[in-house]
């Protein structure tokens, strides 16, 4: 693949698939997050985001009738189910999510600000205004979830150590 829009494209095919796995992984995290309320609703947001994020790709692909990659969306979301049902027998489920979710936010923070390099590069604005979009929310989440690994780990010990069921989800 030598050609620059074929990259970009290819690259929006991995993104969208991303975002089919970040949507995944977090509707598995608040299928059993019980007693975090203020990370649950954050969560909760963030998957009406991903959603939105996702339709923004996959408007583009459609557009330039390059289409998303199914084999890459479903690859993505067995590798989210997989990663999620993993944490069903960690003691410590909340603070896994909590890792797994900063990491994860953090790669698709990488994912587009290279989708608007090349999109730049290539003078594709509409690329370039919805993967701006798209990082803004996922600069967001980053931020918001760096600000609560804090808390959520005094929590979590704090439950744990007083023998509370509570702590691990």
């Amino acid at each position: 693949m030598s050609d620059r829009r074929e990259w970009l494209i290819q690259w929006l095919r991995d993104a969208h698939a991303m975002e089919q796995q970040a949507e995944t992984m977090l509707n598995a995290q608040l299928g059993r997050l019980e007693n975090y309320p203020e990370l649950r609703q954050r969560i909760e947001q963030h998957v009406e985001e991903t959603k939105g994020q996702a339709e923004r790709l996959r408007a583009i692909l459609d557009n330039r009738a390059d289409g998303s990659s199914a084999i890459k969306d479903a690859s993505g979301k067995l590798m989210a189910m997989a990663q999620s049902f993993s944490g069903v027998f960690a003691g410590d489920e909340v603070m896994k999510g909590s890792l797994a979710s900063y990491t994860f936010e953090h790669m698709e923070i990488a994912s587009y600000r290279i989708l608007i390099a090349a999109a730049e590069q290539l003078g594709e604005g509409d690329i370039v205004r919805a993967c701006e979009e798209n990082l803004r929310e996922e600069l967001a989440m980053a931020d918001w979830l760096k600000d609560h690994i804090g808390p959520t780990t005094r929590t979590f010990l704090a439950r744990s150590e007083a023998g509370s069921d509570a702590a691990k989800r």
